[in-house]
């Protein structure tokens, strides 16, 4: 087991509740009412947590790329003593307006707890985000040589030793770098990749190379190549497949190699008898065998656990420069190399695919890319933190105060892009999501003298800010609805329909008779409203819960 000072505290960390919510800004969003990709601006722990009841066993592929803990990054402060807000501004996360200056503190390696801050940082976020995984679902995880030795005994942890499928290198670099004073230039960077169960074959494997199989003989079989016959062990460890091969319609004898041949003598005599053995003229050629197309098992090749075939650094940063015609984001991974990944991972339409590091977004990106490549339909979860922009930086000047910005902004021009130049319908939009405090009261254990107090504020429940379209996504995600159910208003009721056809009906402006019985109409599954809507009226109250039982309808109040 890997061990660390404060690892009792990510725990505890992990199993403190969020208080927090997701606040809709259709404002912000392209194709808000229809689109079922996501975008959530905020800290990815709350986050996480909040995601945990709505998209539990859902994810079919998690990408995420962490700080690497360099000593010049940033590592994420997860504290729970005070109040998050007066807690940033004290430890100087915030400015004086409130504004999040960095959604990290520096780490440096010269600190005594460098490791244990980033594994304090990665290990409850870790254990949520396998939460949210399918049973076949993968987990990718970039990082380089500062971390890598950590994060995989971390993840061993978290995913189990034995769900470890691979580590991937990255060819990250193009060029070699002259820098490092020890000689050496670090040309590659990694991806651990681990699935949530390994009991079956994970990744898809590598594209068939077909274009050699030929049909010269025009061979009823079809397409065909030639393979190798040649065995692997010398004699005295297979002496079955040692011997002399002769062609029965020539007579010449190939005599027998070194180690032998691949297949024993009854072997060989069916596979001359079905006529897929190849003899040269010579006696000094070597026999080969027919293999068709068409025999080949359905499983494609294993992908090679290097990558690296014109996939650097440098193209990620074109891919930026591209879309804003200017470097707006530091060392981005590049599209390809996300798409590399979802072609592995993902098979089935619908898939969710989950960055909650997302950056500048170059896995939404990547989503709707190979989208329109296949004409499939995943769809995309980012998670960004509004951290504030360097104000000397090229992105600032532009008018980008916030990393958050900058993602939002490229899904955009991405989307529009990727929309123009494919003919086939496609979700090129996003729902934006914003963290913030829960729109219904949090009860605080109080001193006795002030107990009258508080439970006269919490006659009703809903905060005083609440609006109803911001406590329908908070209720919505209480049911363990996804963020991208349909949503439908109708003479002030909100009708929801989930993926499985499911729906779902909630009050939060009006109730009355009327519309108890437009709804009993519809025989929703489960209806919701605010319990102030009642007025007081309890025999109203009791007497809607009965109408709605008898209906074997499922009837909450708030």
């Amino acid at each position: 087991m890997l061990n660390w000072a404060g690892k009792s505290e990510a725990y505890h960390t992990l199993q403190s509740p969020s208080f927090k919510t997701l606040t809709p800004c259709p404002q912000e969003s392209v194709n808000f009412e229809n689109s079922d990709n996501i975008f959530i601006e905020g800290e990815n722990l709350d986050v996480l947590k909040i995601l945990q009841k709505s998209y539990f066993n859902s994810v079919k592929m998690i990408y995420i790329d962490p700080p690497y803990n360099t000593g010049n990054d940033f590592v994420y402060h997860d504290n729970f003593a005070s109040h998050l807000d007066d807690y940033q501004q004290q430890s100087g996360e915030k400015d004086e307006n409130g504004l999040l200056k960095k959604a990290f503190v520096r780490n440096s390696k010269e600190n005594g707890h460098y490791h244990s801050n980033w594994l304090n940082m990665m290990l409850p976020r870790l254990h949520l985000a396998k939460n949210l995984l399918k049973d076949d679902g993968v987990i990718f995880i970039s990082i380089d040589d500062n971390e890598q030795a950590q994060l995989k005994l971390l993840c061993d942890e978290v995913f189990g030793e034995e769900n470890f499928v691979g580590q991937f290198i990255w060819k990250s670099r193009q060029n070699k770098d002259n820098r490092n004073l020890t000689g050496l230039s670090i040309d590659h960077e990694y991806i651990f990749c681990y699935s949530k169960y390994n009991n079956q074959r994970i990744l898809n494997g590598a594209e068939r190379k077909v274009e050699q199989y030929k049909n010269p003989d025009n061979d009823p079989r079809g397409l065909w190549v030639s393979a190798n016959m040649v065995g692997l062990l010398g004699e005295d460890q297979r002496p079955n497949c040692h011997y002399d091969l002769i062609n029965p319609n020539t007579g010449i004898n190939y005599g027998k190699p070194k180690l032998g041949w691949r297949y024993d003598k009854n072997t060989m005599s069916k596979l001359i008898e079905e006529n897929r053995i190849l003899f040269p003229k010579e006696p000094s050629g070597r026999p080969r065998r027919k293999v068709f197309l068409n025999e080949l098992n359905s499983e494609l090749p294993n992908i090679n656990s290097i990558i690296g075939e014109n996939i650097y650094t440098t193209n990620g940063t074109k891919d930026i420069n591209e879309l804003f015609d200017n470097k707006f984001f530091p060392f981005p991974k590049p599209v390809k190399l996300i798409e590399e990944l979802l072609k592995q991972t993902t098979k089935q339409e619908n898939d969710i695919i989950l960055d909650f590091f997302a950056g500048s977004a170059t896995t939404a990106h990547a989503v709707m890319q190979l989208n329109a490549e296949d004409n499939s339909n995943r769809r995309f979860i980012c998670v960004q933190m509004p951290e504030l922009t360097d104000e000397k930086s090229e992105a600032f000047k532009a008018g980008f105060k916030t990393i958050a910005e900058i993602s939002k902004e490229r899904i955009r021009r991405a989307g529009k892009h990727i929309a123009e130049n494919n003919p086939n319908p496609l979700d090129t939009g996003f729902k934006v999501f914003k963290l913030s405090d829960s729109y219904f009261k949090q009860w605080q254990s109080p001193n006795v003298e002030d107990l009258a107090k508080q439970l006269e504020f919490f006659i009703d429940p809903v905060a005083d800010f609440a609006e109803p379209q911001a406590m329908l996504y908070e209720i919505l995600l209480r049911l363990g609805l996804k963020l991208s159910v349909k949503v439908r208003l109708e003479n002030t009721i909100f009708w929801l329909e989930d993926e499985n056809s499911k729906r779902y009906a909630i009050l939060l402006s009006e109730a009355n008779e009327a519309l108890f019985n437009q709804i009993i109409e519809q025989q929703p599954l489960k209806v919701v409203m605010l319990d102030r809507l009642f007025n007081g009226n309890d025999a109203l109250k009791k007497n809607t819960e009965l109408q709605f039982a008898d209906h074997h309808i499922q009837f909450l109040v708030i």
